[in-house]
């Protein structure tokens, strides 16, 4: 299915019903007087956040929502029916905003959370609400009010803890394969990510996190360059981003320092504070080289970098570090939910 994480959608609540004007006119009942009835409420719009979809592609092909108009009133004081209401599914992650006036109306962050978009009109009333002891014979009604029309705009941003950052082919796939049920593209060429991917890594039995991962950043980025520009703001829900650097890159790919530079500079440049968030650093694949080599190499990209953070090696192909990197996440995770309740 194609990945889509943008839409504009078009939603119509439903107008209220007219109330009626109408009088009994029964046998034996000479002065029946008024009962004209309210009409029903119209139908409200509401989205609904499921995990049970991950792209907003079906928005593309149905773009208009309309709930049901509320039914006129009617004689003998019988009220008009309300509009059903319609409840529209959106992947968990949506954002919704008003597209014409940039109003952010919700976050639809919680399976089963629910976002009224465009509320009914309200009915109209009949005339037996205008009745009183000086006019006992009214001819006045109201007609209902009409439901909100809005364009939106949606948003999908996935909801991961751990965002995968990286060069193309730095190893953010085989990482996630390694480690999940995720099955991501592999190959030995740019961009076999085309979309994110999430993956759910299981520490054990009662412990996991989810992980994602986008497309490789290139230099440009955040002017829109390659393909990471349209997924950089999927990492903005993450609690933790893992920056992966291949330390044997290839004949005319950057060297590791390089490279990270890169992507550090196009975290600068996007900002939404991405270049502030916890990071650390993956070395992978250390076992494209000697086992004597591998401490000299990872310490002289450290001090190149300056980096004094976190710094895990991995090999996403036979499996070395894998452990450490994911019980060490798991903590980190588990001990910045501890810090957030105390603080609450």
């Amino acid at each position: 299915m194609k990945f889509v994480d943008e839409a504009d959608i078009r939603v119509e609540a439903g107008d209220g019903g007219n109330g009626c004007v109408g009088f009994r006119r029964e046998k034996y009942i000479p002065f029946g007087g008024p009962d004209g009835g309210d009409g029903g409420d119209g139908g409200s719009v509401f989205l609904v956040a499921s995990s049970n979809l991950n792209t907003l592609v079906d928005f593309r092909y149905h773009a208009v929502y309309r709930a049901e108009r509320g039914e006129n009133g009617s004689g003998g004081n019988c009220t008009g029916r309300a509009g059903e209401d319609i409840f529209v599914s959106v992947p968990t992650g949506t954002q919704v905003s008003d597209a014409e006036t940039d109003e952010k109306l919700g976050d639809l962050t919680l399976e089963g959370q629910t976002l009224m978009v465009a509320r009914g009109g309200w009915h109209g009333l009949g005339n037996n609400r205008f009745k009183s002891s000086t006019n006992r014979s009214p001819r006045q009604s109201t007609p209902g009010k009409p439901g909100e029309r809005r364009q939106l705009h949606l948003e999908l941003k996935v909801i991961a803890d751990v965002g995968l950052l990286g060069l193309p082919n730095a190893g953010k796939s085989s990482l996630i394969r390694a480690i999940s049920a995720a099955r991501p593209k592999v190959a030995d060429y740019p961009f076999t990510t085309l979309h994110p991917n999430l993956g759910v890594v299981r520490v054990d039995e009662q412990r996991s996190f989810v992980m994602a991962d986008i497309p490789g950043l290139i230099e440009g980025a955040a002017e829109g360059a390659g393909l990471g520009i349209q997924f950089l703001k999927h990492l903005s829900r993450t609690s933790l981003l893992l920056h992966i650097l291949d330390i044997f890159p290839g004949e005319g790919v950057d060297d590791p320092v390089d490279a990270a530079r890169k992507v550090i500079h196009e975290l600068e440049k996007w900002g939404e504070g991405l270049d502030e968030k916890p990071r650390w650093l993956v070395l992978n694949k250390i076992d494209a080289l000697p086992d004597d080599e591998v401490e000299a190499c990872c310490n002289a990209i450290t001090e190149a970098l300056g980096w004094s953070g976190p710094t895990f090696r991995i090999s996403a192909l036979d499996g070395s570090g894998l452990k450490e990197l994911t019980y060490g996440i798991m903590n980190f995770l588990e001990d910045q939910k501890r810090d957030h309740a105390e603080a609450e």
